[in-house]
């Protein structure tokens, strides 16, 4: 399904990641934005190629700053959307989801 093929791909890339870096990576017919912070918070943003990187990255550095401020970095490795609880990522998916954002 597509859940896992993100799912999969978002963990294997973040895997592949070194400590402070960013990255775009070609998988199949979408481009992988992948953001690994220095505390090892991380997000991936999977894209089309029409899509603006820039804007990518803008995403990962707001909703990972956000959420590193609302959620305990002691639930981050073993938290899940089950378990932790950041209401505003919904927003931000709506309102980056076609470019040019409404």
């Amino acid at each position: 399904s597509v859940q896992e093929f993100m799912t999969f791909t978002s963990q294997l890339i973040v895997e592949r990641s070194e400590l402070g870096s960013r990255a775009s990576v070609k998988e199949q017919e979408y481009l992988c934005h992948v953001y690994v912070r220095n505390d090892g918070l991380a997000g991936v943003v999977i894209a089309d190629n029409e899509y603006p990187q820039r804007v990518c990255f803008t995403l990962l550095d707001k909703v990972l700053d956000e959420f590193s401020r609302q959620v305990s970095k002691i639930d981050w490795p073993s938290g899940s959307p089950e378990t932790i609880s950041y209401m505003a990522l919904d927003g931000y998916l709506s309102k980056y989801q076609v470019w040019p954002p409404r």
